[in-house]
């Protein structure tokens, strides 16, 4: 059991990922080498690096109050200090959204910790994380876990405001009466980032503990772009009072539509199962009742009764902290960590391979196809003048007639690639203007007029609705212009390798589906935002204001990451045509240079063969390197195969 430890497998996963990177810098180095590298490949190359150094698995636990999820979060990955680390004893709960980190750029430990008022401002906290200075700021000294544990108590501070107060911060209960309200309890902070030296931290593990129902419905970026973003999202669940009705519209609004992305893996852990042990009942029973109790919830959650585990998250820690092993096995907590280490860090490790060997494996079949066409041409040139053996001096000359008449035609069909060329750019430019920003900004404004200046909350809906049905309508334009500009790109290159007879290189097409799916998710948000009765009861201004900060702003998110990535897309899209064009020039050119100096001394002719045998022989060797590097990327790690002795259980 101790190679499948989340610990252990989290770790493997920090030095495949280093390795990854060494192999992609061998890879920089040798296209710097062999002559292959351009200002676009170092880019896209720089791009990668960052994007591997950057990588974090991002580990996300949603519960409604009071269902041990800090406790759980402690029990998996801090049992170590011999402590309970992050503060959740009775009474103290997560009050607002808390992302567990190592700022790996900085290399240094704080809590940065966003005051609520700053829900007044119309920043989203995306924004805020770019300016520091509105954060306030704790250093945090890991020398002494007890030093750390009171820190790590700020996070979970409140504070008394009006009740009127409470309402403009989206914080007051629904229903409540606000003039009889009087002071209510709220959050100090909006968010918290702490970053400390954890192994599995600095590993990459990012770790996001969620608040309850009402801060996710108040925080709409939680479920707009945090909750996504997380490769899994542990659904907490307490035993002792099953599936409530909080828990219910947490998991229908916010967990359960999580599932259509085949990115995300959810795990529901039914926890406080020690609640239900009794010692006046035998093992079997109490095991039957914590049965009962699972399947109950996977009926009311619509799952599969195989993806609910129940757990002790206390019993579990103080296993850990007293290595009491039975009790250890009691808690299951384990089987949560046996599910995060075989399915969920694989599924990690699969989509940081596959970008990788998507972008990379595009390169290298570039650097492929230019040393195999190399290959092809010295090889042709070997059997040609090795067959000039003995020849007289017209059956080169006609040779030399014969290249040069290929290259007038190869320059003919450089003319025509060229027109294509500009065809492709002018439908490019038309796919970059249907992503303008200028164009959405000019919309946002419009919008926040319509709902500014009306007199009713109808109005105002109806402006909201028509701001989602114009930039839904504009990515739909949008996705079938990709699709028409990517059936361009294919053609084009069809064509010119068919004139040529080459060996066919395939272009790197534009993927547009996850804006398409991003947008999708928001318009569902949007959607139940503006029809919720919450939006019906609150003031007007808060209610324009939230809905730019969450929702337009997150639409203007998505508009320019896919406007930036069709540029960078645009740009390198016939890069391989245009080398191999160069390549296909330069390799003729040396033909009949080859060809002029053989006629003049027919001692050239031995000694352009060896020259040639040469060369075949370091092409060959160049193109086993890239094998090489490219078995390294794919290379799967050791411990994350199968257990002989058992099969996975499947998340949801």
């Amino acid at each position: 059991m101790a190679k499948d430890r989340f610990t252990d497998q989290m770790q493997a996963y920090g030095r495949w990922k280093h390795e990854l990177m060494e192999s992609v810098m061998k890879f920089q180095n040798w296209l710097d080498e062999n002559g292959m590298s351009s200002p676009e490949i170092e880019l896209r190359m720089f791009e990668m690096l960052d994007a591997l150094k950057s990588d974090h698995l991002t580990i996300a636990f949603v519960a409604e109050f009071a269902r041990g999820k800090t406790e759980l979060i402690n029990a998996i990955f801090f049992s170590e200090y011999d402590r309970r680390l992050l503060p959740s004893e009775a009474g103290r709960t997560t009050m607002c959204p808390t992302e567990l980190f190592y700022d790996l750029e900085t290399e240094t430990n704080y809590i940065r910790l966003l005051p609520i008022e700053t829900r007044l401002e119309e920043m989203s906290i995306q924004e805020y994380k770019k300016q520091p200075i509105h954060w306030t700021s704790i250093e945090l000294d890991t020398s002494s876990s007890e030093k750390m544990a009171d820190a790590f108590r700020e996070v979970v501070k409140t504070k008394l405001v009006d009740a009127e107060v409470a309402e403009k911060l989206g914080l007051l209960e629904p229903g409540t009466d606000v003039a009889s309200a009087g002071k209510v309890e709220v959050p100090m902070w909006r968010h918290a980032m702490i970053s400390f030296p954890h192994p599995l931290l600095k590993e990459g593990l990012t770790i996001l503990d969620t608040p309850g129902l009402n801060a996710l419905g108040s925080e709409p970026e939680l479920t707009l772009n945090m909750l996504p973003n997380a490769q899994a999202v542990v659904f907490v669940l307490a035993a002792d009072t099953g599936v409530t009705k909080s828990d219910l519209e947490m998991w229908q609004h916010h967990v359960q539509p999580l599932g259509g992305d085949a990115r995300h893996g959810r795990i529901i852990a039914l926890n406080k199962v020690d609640t239900l042990w009794d010692e006046l009942k035998d093992n079997k029973t109490v095991d039957g009742i914590i049965k009962a109790q699972a399947n109950t919830a996977a009926r009311m959650l619509e799952i599969d009764p195989a993806n609910v585990f129940p757990v002790s998250a206390q019993k579990g820690l103080l296993a850990k902290i007293r290595h009491d092993q039975e009790l250890l096995e009691r808690s299951n907590i384990l089987s949560l960590e046996l599910i995060l280490s075989q399915d969920i860090l694989p599924q990690k490790q699969h989509i940081v391979r596959d970008n990788i060997v998507a972008e990379i494996g595009t390169i290298a079949q570039q650097a492929r196809d230019l040393l195999a066409s190399r290959l092809a041409d010295a090889n042709k040139q070997l059997k040609e003048l090795k067959n000039l053996s003995g020849k007289n001096e017209d059956v080169i000359l006609h040779l030399m007639k014969k290249t040069r008449e290929e290259q007038l035609t190869y320059h003919k069909s450089v003319e025509s690639f060229q027109a294509n060329r500009k065809i492709f750019s002018e439908q490019h430019k038309i796919l970059l203007k249907m992503l303008s920003l200028s164009k959405l900004d000019k919309h946002m404004s419009e919008t926040r007029k319509q709902m500014t200046k009306t007199w009713t909350t109808a109005g105002m809906k109806n402006a909201m609705k028509e701001f989602f049905e114009i930039t839904n309508a504009a990515i739909r334009e949008s996705s079938q212009q990709v699709d028409k500009v990517n059936t361009l790109v294919q053609t084009i290159y069809r064509k010119f390798h068919q004139e040529h007879g080459l060996a066919e290189t395939k272009p790197k097409l534009f993927s547009f589906t996850r804006f398409k799916r991003d947008m999708e998710r928001l318009f569902i948000e949007a959607e139940a935002y503006r029809n919720s009765p919450v939006t019906t009861m609150t003031e007007q201004s808060f209610v324009v204001k939230k809905f730019f900060i969450s929702m337009v702003s997150h639409a203007r998110n998505i508009f320019f990451n896919a406007h930036q990535e069709s540029e960078s897309w645009g740009k390198a899209a016939m890069a391989p045509l245009v080398a191999r064009i160069k390549e296909h020039k330069d390799q003729m050119e040396k033909r009949l240079e080859s060809l002029r100096k053989i006629n003049e001394s027919r001692d050239t002719l031995q000694s352009r063969i060896a020259e040639l045998e040469a060369q075949a022989e370091v092409l060959n060797d160049q193109l086993a390197d890239i094998n090489t590097l490219m078995e390294t990327i794919n290379k799967p790690l050791d411990s994350f195969l199968p257990d002989a002795e058992g099969d996975n259980a499947q998340v949801a």
